[in-house]
């Protein structure tokens, strides 16, 4: 299907000459921009533009689509002022990109005061690297660092990886084995008990399992659930374990509805970065999502 934002980004270029004139005017990343037309490009199956040096000079392909559109175009942008209702300035749109538990424990509560549109989304950290350098976001958080020449990462908090039980764990056995330094039987006993994971969060667990008993769990999860949100829900006041980031839990934990059961005899910290393209024209925003979310690790 024709996109009718791949029309307004040719329009712009066509016009501007340039993708990064164009990215300003339509207020989105030069890299979005790029991806709009090489979109519209592979559906008409038609090369619009001539790449040169500092002009994209439209093909005859290009200037005869450029006629056929321009018109419907400018009444659409007529039609948008006259019935749109928009705010007294312009508000800039920056897309985020994070784990869901990620955003509520840090950005959703301030969401409705930002001074901008904001549009996150959530996924896995290489989908999300890959979307920041193509321009489809503007700033992700991330444990893992990409090697794509367009991105830079900056380090800003850690996130420790904790064993966690309900409130009505009996954990009596496993305490004194893990103050004897019995590690062996530790996991034994810790292998036939109730346990609590997502689809995503079985590297915690791995990672976890490895770091302190020197190999790979081999067992299932009983239960698996949407998110770590969910976890710490279905823990509270129950039974059984799970392998999560302890900001999660903390509020859980000091209210004690959930039993912070070992930090690992050696502790497993994954150090968090706020990703962001090099060039971007939306520095001042991210500036500004980047000091909550530090507010929040703090």
């Amino acid at each position: 299907m024709l996109n009718l934002e791949w029309l307004r980004t040719f329009k712009a270029i066509y016009e501007t000459g340039t993708l990064s004139a164009a990215a300003q005017q339509l207020f989105i990343s030069q890299p979005g921009v790029s991806l709009h037309l090489n979109s519209l490009e592979a559906y008409t199956g038609y090369k619009l533009f001539d790449r040169a040096a500092r002009k994209m000079v439209p093909t005859e392909r290009g200037k005869i689509l450029y006629n056929f559109v321009l018109d419907p175009l400018l009444k659409l942008e007529n039609a948008e002022q006259l019935f749109h209702r928009t705010s007294k300035a312009e508000r800039s749109t920056i897309s985020v990109g994070m784990c869901f538990e990620t955003f509520q424990y840090t950005l959703e509560e301030h969401v409705a005061q930002l001074p901008f549109n904001l549009i996150i989304r959530f996924g896995e950290y290489p989908q999300m690297q890959q979307d920041l350098d193509n321009g489809l976001l503007d700033l992700i958080i991330t444990s893992q660092k990409g090697h794509q020449p367009n991105l830079e990462y900056k380090p800003f908090s850690k996130e420790r990886i904790v064993l966690v039980a309900g409130a009505k764990t009996d954990i009596s056995q496993l305490k004194q084995l893990l103050l004897s330094k019995n590690l062996p039987e530790s996991e034994e006993w810790l292998k036939h008990q109730l346990w609590y994971s997502t689809a995503a969060d079985m590297e915690h667990l791995k990672n976890f399992w490895v770091k302190n008993f020197g190999n790979h769990p081999d067992f299932k999860p009983n239960f698996i659930v949407p998110n770590m949100s969910s976890i710490i829900r279905c823990l509270s006041n129950g039974e059984g374990f799970s392998v999560v980031p302890d900001f999660l839990c903390r509020k859980e934990i000091e209210a004690g509805n959930i039993q912070l059961v070992w930090e690992g005899e050696l502790h497993l910290e994954n150090i968090l970065h706020f990703g962001t393209r090099k060039k971007t024209i939306y520095a001042a925003e991210i500036k500004e999502l980047e000091k909550l979310l530090i507010q929040k690790w703090v």
